[in-house]
């Protein structure tokens, strides 16, 4: 199975979903959703997670959770591991409950924690339970609506702030954001993820991109590749000219390095591309700009301004958010 890409930084959003294996259910009584909610207290408490939103439907569940410190890891193996101790324990069964690894798509807050939060709300709705809607044990819904019966970990402040700037205002306002939405068919914001890993505006995408997945890319990751897609041979010819000039010498050499490294084509490709040259040829060139530039300095800089080139998109690395 490929790896997910998990990319963690302090005060980052989560949208995580856990199903049951074989989508069995995983929550078969009153009891087994207070003891998962109990999970998610503990895991407020002891790392930091801030629960944004629950709902625990029958064979899955969803979260949005903001983690305070780099440690969704820690946070996600506390929940799922905890829960499938006590379930097993209970029905005196034996390996996994959940289905593979959780998935958690990090999320642009400021864009789409609220539709987030309605879709999350709204889930027995979807699953045609209307009735359960505002039941705690079923979604934190009713947390929303009511304040006062919210719990500590629980955290509403931030979802509500988008609604008003006192507490009554944000409660009928959301009630409404909500509520509008139950006959109503809507899009699931969700389709708007990318590769599977992300959900945001293109600035927020373009910030991950840069800070987080270019410079840790993995074969085992697709995701990584999804976000990062090869350059071209085009690309890579184009941006080696640039560089050294058309004319230079070394500027075919270079090129079929780099195309050999980094356009993801097979070698047979790359010679049909530039001609008047065997498969064979590529792989030989590719080991003497390699030697060469453990000899030569200047050669070695000049590779490494074309790598940043065709393998950053044209944008400006941000910092913090």
């Amino acid at each position: 199975m490929a790896r997910p890409l998990r990319i963690v930084y302090p005060g980052a959003f989560y949208h995580i979903t856990s199903r049951g294996n074989e989508r069995r259910r995983v929550f078969l009584s009153k009891r087994d959703r207070e003891q998962f909610l109990s999970y998610l207290e503990s895991a407020n408490r002891r790392y930091g997670a801030r629960i944004h939103c629950y709902a625990l439907m029958d064979n899955h569940y969803h979260l949005l959770v903001e983690t305070r410190d780099a440690n969704l890891s820690s946070i996600m193996h506390h929940i799922n591991a905890s829960y499938t101790i006590y379930f097993n324990r209970k029905r005196k069964r034996y390996g996994h409950l959940f289905q593979g690894r959780y998935k958690a798509i990090l999320v642009d807050k400021d864009s789409y924690a609220v539709e987030l939060s309605r879709y999350i709300h709204l889930n027995p709705v979807r699953a045609g339970v209307k009735e359960k809607l505002t039941d705690s044990l079923t979604s934190s819904l009713n947390a929303y609506l009511h304040p006062r019966k919210k719990p500590d970990y629980l955290t509403t402040e931030f979802i509500l702030s988008y609604f008003g700037k006192t507490e009554p205002a944000q409660v009928r306002r959301y009630r409404s954001f909500v509520m509008d939405a139950v006959e109503e068919e809507f899009d699931s914001p969700l389709k708007e993820t990318i590769a599977q890993t992300l959900l945001g505006s293109p600035d927020f995408v373009s910030w991950v991109v840069v800070n987080f997945i270019e410079s840790n890319r993995h074969p085992d990751i697709p995701a990584t590749s999804a976000l990062c897609p090869r350059p071209t041979i085009e690309k890579i010819k184009e941006e080696t000219e640039h560089v050294v000039g058309k004319e230079a010498r070394d500027a075919r050499s270079i090129s079929l390095y780099l195309a050999h490294r980094y356009s993801g084509q097979n070698l047979k490709e790359i010679a049909a591309y530039f001609g008047d040259i065997g498969p064979s040829a590529v792989s030989q060139n590719a080991r003497r700009i390699e030697k060469r530039q453990q000899e030569d300095r200047d050669l070695r800089r000049t590779v490494e301004t074309i790598v940043d080139l065709i393998t950053r998109p044209d944008r400006e690395t941000r910092v913090g958010r």
